[in-house]
């Protein structure tokens, strides 16, 4: 895998991409401006899955479980430029910006469509990547502030999801698990995405379902596999990642071990 990722800033950065596949699972701490300049990513959330292609700009929001399936098509690699919109850049930013948009508890992906001042801002970011040293961060926060002031101007619902600056409480947690069982995170994510220590997790989780987290998480993610090779007609190897499983070999033994059948069996 060649992977590489150049930075202005900590906040900005370049990244490009020239392997097969790249997946990654993740709880994001900030959201994320992402300009697709080349290749494909298939971003996947809770009830939606979304394909970006080159030129998409869209916002992965915070907080939220979130699978990055990344692949270059054909021979030109994968290209992003990212932009992290911290909780401190937008707290200070929104501290003089009052704003009427209704509060997104559970924001998903927001993609932008093309407009004339998102794109000069983004593509005035490349020379930047060019330069060595250190990049004055006064220009870096002039940047995001520009890239953050479009984004309002285009997309005034966007006010709900940047200035909500909550973090997760409790709540219920058959419900969230039942939507976000496929996403490969540790425990101590699921908990605090839930408004709940590790001990309350689990000590809730089974009371809830009456059995552990591991097991439960390992069952349903199968049956989901199933389904998808069954009812989809999928092939093995397009399943497996979306199911919530690192590797083909994995998913096999433990689709065997709960069916008594290997995948590529399933008609």
């Amino acid at each position: 895998m060649d992977f590489q990722t150049h930075y202005i800033t900590p906040d900005v950065k370049l990244s490009r991409y020239e392997g097969r596949l790249f997946k990654t699972e993740a709880t994001f701490d900030y959201h994320m401006l992402i300009w697709f300049i080349s290749g494909e990513t298939r971003i996947i959330q809770a009830d939606a899955a979304y394909v970006f292609r080159s030129g998409d700009v869209f916002l992965i929001p915070r907080n939220q479980p979130t699978t990055v399936i990344t692949a270059p098509t054909g021979d030109t690699p994968h290209q992003a430029v990212a932009m992290h919109l911290t909780t401190t850049r937008l707290r200070d930013f929104y501290r003089d910006k009052p704003f009427s948009a209704p509060v997104v508890a559970v924001p998903k992906v927001r993609q932008f469509a093309a407009h004339p001042l998102l794109e000069s801002c983004l593509t005035s970011l490349l020379p930047y990547f060019q330069l060595e040293g250190i990049f004055p961060e006064e220009i870096a926060a002039l940047k995001i502030t520009e890239a953050l002031t479009v984004l309002r101007r285009i997309d005034p619902g966007i006010d709900g999801i940047l200035g909500n600056f909550e973090e997760p409480g409790k709540i219920d947690l058959v419900d969230f698990m039942e939507k976000n069982f496929a996403f490969n995170l540790p425990l101590s994510t699921f908990s605090y995405l839930t408004g709940r220590s590790l001990a309350t997790f689990n000590r809730d989780f089974r009371k809830a379902f009456r059995t552990t987290p591991q097991r439960w998480l390992t069952h349903k993610r199968l049956e989901l596999a199933h389904y998808q090779l069954a009812e989809k007609h999928r092939k093995p190897v397009d399943v497996y990642l979306e199911a919530g499983f690192e590797n083909l070999s994995h998913f096999s033994f433990a689709f065997r071990r709960q069916y008594g059948y290997p995948p590529g069996s399933v008609v």
